[in-house]
């Protein structure tokens, strides 16, 4: 079905440019690693502390352009706004009559006695229901617990006490992947929350619910809903029209509407463009000042010389285990932090460990 929504039953199983001149420098940086240049050295020449701030600013300008909406940063800057968000949930939700009023981008929901939780997207729509929005690019993550916990959370946040579970709100989660992570060939996936015959397999449809036996299945209304998207397959409907935008972040495509008004501005104008080099200068300097306070206790140990070298490095590792947190690649951590890609994937695998 073109553009349709594969079908999951609880449980598991899958059923169903700007040119912006920006005289960027033609970054011939070299990095010096046992006295050669390489390319693929493990730290640049020049730190980006030491260079000018025109060569700071070019440099994250540089940067941003090659931001697609993938990229858990780009994503929660575009689409803390307003009209953007809506258009995005309207394509997805398939509800062109969706009306927002209120969008949260990297919304904390703490807990003292549980892991918090940090959502990508969190919205409100004139009528009070939730929308909880994340993408995820890694692969070796468990997708479904993951969507699970937020819910949880969620829920437990918007439960007032002494409030009617009755009174709960209606909860959707958009999780948003790179590929196709349940590998059912569709561009979405809705999990169908239905009541069957423990023994027979769940057949739902859009239209149906019925066992294998034939026997009707009732609806299980809880009040949640969840929808898995992703960027690989193209089915050839809307959401994989969006999804192929997301790829790309091209600011001079306008086909997405508000979406694309949103990306232009962040990329090619010049108050987007100051927001998004602010908010990449604090995602960098929150990673610095943790790794340096890591390298000045090394550097009490060892000695300055070797204190310092092992800060800068652990500022940078700092740095790329914020960015794994966004969604970024290893390719694309390596070449924001200015390290090897070798390096950068052993940084990801200690993390993961």
């Amino acid at each position: 079905m073109r553009g349709g929504w594969g079908i999951f039953a609880e449980g598991g199983e899958n059923f169903g440019k700007c040119n912006l001149k920006s005289k960027e420098k033609s970054n011939k940086k070299c990095n010096r690693v046992n006295g050669r240049t390489s390319k693929e050295g493990i730290c640049k020449k020049e730190s980006r502390e030491e260079q000018s701030l025109i060569t700071q600013k070019e440099y994250l300008v540089s940067k941003i352009q090659r931001f697609t909406l993938l990229s858990n940063v780009f994503l929660s800057v575009a689409l803390d706004d307003l009209e953007a968000c809506q258009h995005v949930l309207r394509i997805i939700l398939q509800k062109p009559d969706l009306v927002l009023k209120e969008v949260r981008s990297q919304h904390r929901i703490s807990k003292i006695t549980a892991h918090d939780a940090i959502l990508d997207l969190f919205a409100e729509d004139s009528e009070g229901n939730l929308y909880n929005l994340e993408i995820q690019r890694e692969d070796t993550v468990d997708h479904a617990k993951r969507v699970r916990f937020y819910c949880a959370m969620v829920d437990s946040e918007y439960l007032l006490k002494g409030m009617p579970y009755g009174d709960m709100p209606q909860v959707t989660a958009v999780y948003i992947s790179e590929s196709d992570i349940w590998h059912g060939g569709q561009t979405g996936y809705a999990v169908c929350p239905g009541l069957y015959d423990g023994s027979s397999r769940c057949k739902c449809t859009r239209k149906h619910q019925e066992s294998d036996s034939g026997e009707y299945l009732r609806p299980y209304q809880e009040g949640r809903r969840i929808l898995y998207v992703n960027a690989e397959m193209d089915d050839g409907g809307e959401i994989a029209k969006l999804m192929k935008y997301f790829k790309t972040g091209d600011p001079y495509d306008m086909s997405q509407g508000a979406l694309s008004k949103r990306v232009h501005y962040l990329k090619c104008e010049e108050g987007g463009i100051d927001y998004m080099c602010k908010v990449s200068k604090e995602l960098f300097h929150d990673g610095w000042m943790e790794g340096q306070r890591s390298g000045l206790k090394e550097g009490q140990r060892l000695g300055l010389k070797e204190g310092q070298r092992i800060g800068l490095l652990e500022g940078k590792r700092e740095v790329a285990i914020r960015l794994f947190a966004k969604g970024m690649t290893d390719e694309q951590t390596a070449d924001l932090v200015d390290c090897s890609l070798p390096v950068v994937r052993e940084w990801r695998k200690d993390h993961k460990r």
